[in-house]
Formats: C-alpha cells, structure tokens, sequence
C-alpha cells in the first residue's frame, strides 16, 4: 500500500508535467539539423538540413560505398520508375543505369534520396505536424506512464527527489525518441517523390566527371576534404565526427563528397571552355550598384556634360518642337565629350555645361538612369529640362570607394549568372549526345 500511495503521489504531479513538455509541438525539433552549406569557391548547391540521429536504410550499412555492378540481379527500370529486378531501383547495388557505360546503382540512388530529402523545406513542416500528432495520441500517454511505473518499481527506496530526477531524464529521452520519429517519418514520406530528381542528378554528375576527366580537370580529393572540413567546421564538429554523424543517421559520407567533386570539376570545365566568352559590362554593374538598397544611386560617381537650348517662357508648342529638333541634331553628330562645347556654338543661345563628378542620386530621372545605361562619350537623346532642351553626355565613371565591396559582390552575382547559363546549354547539348541506359 505504502508503494502504491508513493506511486500516486509522484505520478499525478510528474506526469502532468511530462505531458506538458511533450505538448509542445517545436521542442528540440529545431535542434534535430545540422546546416550544410557550400563553402566561398564550391559550386551553388542547395542547402542541406541533415537531421540528428537518424536510423540507416534497411538492409545497408551507412558508410559503405556501392561496388558498381555487384550485389543483385538485373532488373528493369523505367526512366523516373522503380527497378522491377531482384533490388533493382531500391537500396541494393544492381546497376539502374548506364550513362555512356558509366554506372548508377540502386543504392546510389536511395542515398541521394536521403540527402536530397534532408534539405527538402517540406519536412520541417511535416515534422512539426507529425510530433504533434504524436503526442496527443493516447499511445503516447499509455507510454510515458508506462516509463514512470518502471522508473518507480526499479528505484524503490529512493526519495522522491531521486526517482523525479531519474523520470525526468528518461522523460527528455523518451521525448527526443518521438522527435526524431517526427522527423524520419516525415522525410520517408517526401522520398518516393525525390527518386527521380535524384536519378537525374546522378546521371548529371556521371556526365559532368566524364567531361572534366576529358579536360584532366577532375577537383582532387584535397579540394574535397577542404569543402566536407569546412562544412564540419560550421557545424562545431571534427571531421571525424561529422563523418560519423552522417552515418549514425544513414547517408554515406561519399554521397556528399561526390556531389561536391561532381560540381567543383564542372565549374572547371566551363571556365576552360567558355572562360574567355564570360564577361560583365562595367555599365550594368554600375546600374545595379546605382539601384541598390541603400545608396541612392550613389555607388558610382560620374563625369558629366550637358548642351542647354534655352526655351523662352510663354513660347507656343511649335517652338518647342524647334529646339527638340534642334537637340536631336547635336545629339546624332556624335563625336563625344570632346565635341560637346563646340556642338553648343552651333545652334542659337546653345549653352555648354562642364558639370565635373557627379553623384547619380543629384541628377534627376529619366537621365540618371540613362546616363548609367549609356557608354562612355554617348550623347544622350534630348529632354525637356527645367531650363529647356538638354543634350547629356557621360565622359567617364569611377566607382566611390566605399562601394568597391558592393562592386565587386554584384560583378562576381552577373558573372555568375552568365556562367550558369552556358553551364546549362553545355550540359544539355552532352545529355543529347549521351548513350543512357536504363535497366
């Protein structure tokens, strides 16, 4: 009876506070990720959340690596489909495709699955919904009572200081079990839809290593180690001990590496094929810079010049027209900077102005936005100014120091751009050209 009152006591107050703890849908989930992102230099892959503590696939160890046609019978697969043979498509070793005689296993495939569900930005959703779920089942109840039974019964003795103490500790691993319960159930049911994406991915990466071992640009495995530490780093851990991370939840350290090898050689491909083709013009980074958040357009100073025509007040629209004609005249003689006090001479009360350095944001629109669109000595068409018809011209342009930061991000951004553009045509044209089979 003794043990009987004991249990009543400690379990009406400490069980009410355990089913508060799990009643709240966000506890440690936040902590159940580790974020990989690419380092200064790799190429732009997508982030990727790797989930704590996950369970290996079934039926293969975490960390080996796959032995490109061993390990089961042949099977069929369609291409995005699921392999009809004896572990075919699934988490086996049998070959699923053949990219110019180059293998992709089944077992490839599901670990590219995993890791591409790891960065999936569904999950933490479905995770939060699912842990909610969880802990408003009555199971779940039926469960934490059961710990606190067993908590007493093997504790008997103690205070109840001691045993609250203890079913706290297990009550916080028990709370994290569900967790990441949350989390794997709800990255398995992103997966089926991934299996395809990641096929396509792999047979890019087959094509992309092809062409860079044709180049002898292949990224070294140093240059690999390089990316993983530094991700290892971020992540307050040792290479080592992140390597043992990702296998302790079921992704192949090789995985990753691959994908990082697969993308630091194709970025190495392009700049030897297209290098040469890939350049930034100094007036759309001055626009950009100029348009910027922050800077009023002042990101770039520039020289300026400028022809007035003069327009009487009172005078009729007709004589408007005139000195508009009059403009469009100066502006097509071209010539320059140079020809621009001389240009003035040539029609009646033209004045010359020499207006020096000038900050974008002093000069009024539409001309700010022209003269940063315009190339160095082009005379702008005419406009109607607050003192009549103006010619502008832009001499030269210096960047503002304080902005060379800010230059040489948007430089590296457009850079970057045209990159990916020829990266895409050249990667479909070797898709074309590829012998891709799919078993």
């Amino acid at each position: 009876m003794r043990l009987h009152l004991r249990y009543h006591h400690i379990g009406s107050r400490v069980l009410a506070g355990a089913l508060g703890l799990l009643s709240l849908p966000s506890v440690g989930l936040a902590q159940q990720g580790v974020t990989v992102t690419s380092p200064p230099g790799a190429s732009r892959l997508p982030e990727v959340i790797v989930p704590n503590d996950q369970a290996p696939p079934s039926g293969q160890p975490s960390g080996q690596s796959p032995k490109p046609g061993t390990g089961g019978a042949s099977g069929t697969t369609k291409p995005g489909g699921q392999g009809t043979g004896a572990r075919a498509g699934g988490g086996g070793q049998s070959i699923a495709v053949l990219v110019n005689d180059d293998p992709i296993t089944g077992y490839e495939i599901q670990q590219r699955q995993r890791l591409m569900g790891m960065g999936n930005s569904n999950i933490g959703a479905r995770a939060q919904a699912n842990f909610k779920s969880i802990i408003q089942a009555k199971s779940t109840n039926d469960r934490l009572k059961a710990i606190l039974e067993k908590t007493i019964k093997e504790n008997q003795g103690k205070s109840r200081e001691e045993i609250v103490a203890i079913f706290e500790k297990r009550k916080a691993e028990f709370a994290k079990s569900l967790q990441q319960e949350a989390v794997e159930s709800a990255r398995q049911s992103v997966m089926p839809g991934l299996r395809k994406e990641a096929l396509e991915e792999l047979i890019d990466e087959r094509l992309k290593l092809q062409e860079a071992k044709k180049l002898n640009v292949v990224a070294s495995d140093e240059e690999v180690d390089k990316i993983m530490n530094s991700i290892a780093e971020k992540n307050k851990m040792t290479p080592a001990e992140f390597q043992a991370h990702l296998k302790k939840m079921g992704a192949d350290s090789s995985v990753m590496r691959q994908r990082f090898k697969a993308n630091m050689s194709w970025q190495e491909v392009i700049r030897r094929k297209f290098g040469a083709q890939i350049a930034v013009n100094d007036r759309d980074v001055d626009r950009i810079v100029a348009n910027s958040p922050g800077t009023n357009g002042d990101g770039v100073e520039l020289q300026v010049q400028r022809i007035v025509l003069p327009i009487p007040a009172g005078v009729d629209q007709k004589s408007i027209a005139k000195r508009m004609a009059e403009g469009e005249g100066l502006a097509q003689r071209g010539g320059g900077c140079a020809q621009m006090a001389s240009h003035a001479t040539t029609v009646a009360g033209g004045r010359f102005d020499n207006l020096g350095g000038r900050l974008p944001s002093a000069i009024p629109e539409p001309t700010r936005s022209l003269l940063l669109a315009a190339k160095d000595g082009e005379l702008l068409p005419p406009t109607v100014g607050t003192e009549g018809v103006e010619i502008w011209a832009v001499c030269s342009r210096k960047s503002v120091a304080a902005d060379q930061e800010r230059r040489q991000s948007v430089q590296a951004d457009l850079r970057q751009k045209e990159f990916e553009v020829l990266a895409r045509k050249y990667l479909k044209d070797l898709r074309q050209d590829a012998s891709i089979e799919y078993r």
